[in-house]
């Protein structure tokens, strides 16, 4: 039998081997990874040869079970010597703070590792949101989730190309006596991201909130945007008013017909996709830019998560393309068809998406609520605390 340190191991290296996946199945070729902790020091290379078959046993055996594909363990390189996106993987998975207990493991307890596995997958995002695949109006083939229960339902529109799992802290709290629905953007995930072209602009994303609901035969519900699916919802919200019971937009990243302040990593970031966008080309000429300056603010916990987009040229394409879908279009003439009761939440020093377009759309609304926290961005909402998700309950049930 596993001891308890080994089994914590396990349970550990399976959490953070479902975090890479999204990134792992976007880069979509071999990433080589190298122990180390989550600060990046690197296991001593006097690792012994029986530690290091068992380390790479575990890997393959864990990765496997959670159907990751492509990780190699590299014993000759250093931590410098990886790609972006390798360095990224091994500091999430940190095969260094396991190398000791994973040396307990022998072979013919591999098949005890997989029930660990299977028993720790049924606490994480895997276990608790059950997929679906939805059909919006246009053929675009989408990638759903549903959790919780309840007569009251809630859609959680999701920051622009960012995986479901990003958002779980939000559908567990949410979740606790309500059903969420939320899906991923179109084009970017599952087999629809090979798919031909497909509409990128504002409206045909907020069509596919609708489409969510109608899979599920509901009339309506309460909307939850985070990000860029803040200006998602609101178009939405605008398209159809009868359809929205409350709206609730967090560190929203809108775009106006009118000059309105922007911070310089909104600035830099909307360069850098126009530039993307144009073709597939450009984008990978622009890649290794972008991809080093995302990586330079976004912290290393969320980071595998974050970063997916980013993952190869082509859904680096596709990504920017639906961003300037969202932040091309003005929110102006949205505001006075939202007859919802909307909350609109922003931060004093949110330097991702700058609080004067959250106080805007506030102000535009018929009625709008503006709260304004004094600390957080759009990378922190991600993983935010009990507090923070009272507010966005709170709100909900006041309505």
């Amino acid at each position: 039998m596993l001891g308890p340190d080994t089994r914590s191991a396990v349970i550990g290296l399976t959490a953070a081997m479902l975090s890479v996946k999204p990134l792992v199945e976007g880069i979509g070729g071999p990433v080589r990874v190298v122990p180390v902790t989550r600060t990046g020091t690197k296991v001593p290379d006097n690792l012994s040869p029986g530690r290091w078959r068992a380390l790479r046993a575990l890997l393959d055996r864990v990765a496997r079970r959670v159907g990751v594909t492509g990780l190699v363990l590299s014993r000759g390189d250093g931590f410098g010597d990886l790609e972006v996106f390798d360095r990224v993987v091994s500091q999430r998975l940190s095969l260094a703070e396991v190398a000791g207990p994973v040396g307990l493991v022998p072979v013919d307890r591999l098949a005890e590792v997989d029930r660990v596995v299977d028993a720790a997958l049924l606490d994480t995002f895997v276990g608790y949101a059950h997929a679906r695949t939805v059909a919006s109006p246009d053929g675009t083939v989408l990638s759903a989730y549903e959790a919780g229960a309840g007569e009251e339902v809630i859609v959680l529109v999701p920051a622009c190309g960012m995986p479901a799992s990003l958002s779980e802290n939000w559908m567990r709290h949410l979740g606790r006596d309500r059903r969420v629905l939320t899906w991923e953007s179109r084009g970017l995930f599952g087999p629809a991201r090979h798919d031909a072209e497909h509409a990128t602009d504002i409206h045909g994303q907020a069509e596919d909130l609708f489409a969510v609901l109608d899979h599920h035969h509901l009339r309506d519900a309460h909307v939850v945007g985070l990000c860029g699916g803040a200006a998602v919802a609101l178009a939405a919200a605008a398209r159809h008013p009868s359809r929205i019971r409350s709206l609730s937009l967090w560190h929203g990243a809108y775009g106006f017909a009118e000059d309105c302040p922007q911070t310089s990593h909104q600035q830099g970031l909307i360069e850098l996709m126009t530039a993307a966008a144009r073709s597939r080309s450009a984008a990978r000429a622009v890649h290794a830019a972008f991809c080093q300056a995302v990586l330079t603010s976004t912290p290393a916990d969320v980071a595998p998560l974050v970063l997916y987009p980013y993952a190869d040229p082509e859904l680096l394409y596709r990504y920017c393309r639906l961003n300037l879908g969202i932040t091309g279009a003005p929110v102006e003439p949205f505001l006075a068809e939202v007859a919802a009761p909307t909350l609109v939440v922003t931060s004093r020093d949110d330097d991702i998406a700058h609080p004067e377009g959250s106080r805007r759309v506030a102000e535009g609304l018929p009625d709008g609520r503006l709260r304004i926290e004094p600390h957080g961005d759009h990378i922190s909402l991600f993983t935010a605390g009990e507090e923070l998700l009272a507010v966005a309950a709170d709100f909900i049930s006041a309505h």
